[in-house]
């Protein structure tokens, strides 16, 4: 029934044109960060920057998300390859940046093919729709606040900050292109 719900409610936003954003809900699964990969330091970064000052994220190998090399200012500070609030299993391709304690994160998670699949991949997440796709946010225990969106069968793009940086998530939002 939820999945029904779910796909009934994402067609009702796109009809009506509403955008996603907010605090959303507590998934209250995640003791730390949203996203992490203890594994990778800053300067183990690729250099994946383009000429126009982003940089790629891509799921296929086709279709590049490009985001700006420096969001707002911020610091490169690693990268990640998991959501600890992913419901299943999925790959993974982020950059994280951070300001003293704050921290923005941007991503891609792929293989997510359909609506139905997508409203179910973060419990306790609000279905909403950006820019007619369907998007969810929740907000983790610790603060972080999520925000990502089906870009096109397989890839998702996945944005996440601190409380500090939580009002960058839209302008951010808005600067990514693929």
């Amino acid at each position: 029934m939820r999945r029904l719900a779910a796909v009934l409610l994402m067609f009702t936003l796109t009809a009506c044109g509403a955008i996603g954003g907010g605090d959303g809900d507590s998934d209250g699964r995640d003791g730390g960060a949203e996203a992490r990969d203890p594994r990778t330091t800053p300067s183990q970064q690729e250099p994946d920057v383009t000429g126009s000052g982003t940089l790629s994220l891509s799921c296929d190998g086709d279709t590049d998300v490009r985001v700006p090399a420096s969001p707002a200012g911020l610091t490169p500070a690693g990268t990640f390859a998991r959501l600890d609030s992913l419901t299943r299993p999925h790959k993974v391709e982020g950059r994280i940046w951070s300001d003293n304690d704050e921290r923005m994160y941007v991503g891609v998670v792929c293989g997510v093919r359909t609506a139905e699949q997508f409203a179910t991949l973060v419990a306790r997440s609000a279905l909403t729709a950006y820019k007619g796709k369907p998007a969810l946010r929740w907000t983790t225990r610790t603060g972080v606040r999520n925000f990502m969106w089906l870009e096109r069968p397989g890839t998702a793009v996945y944005i996440g900050a601190t409380p500090g940086l939580a009002d960058d998530i839209r302008p951010i939002a808005a600067d990514i292109t693929t």
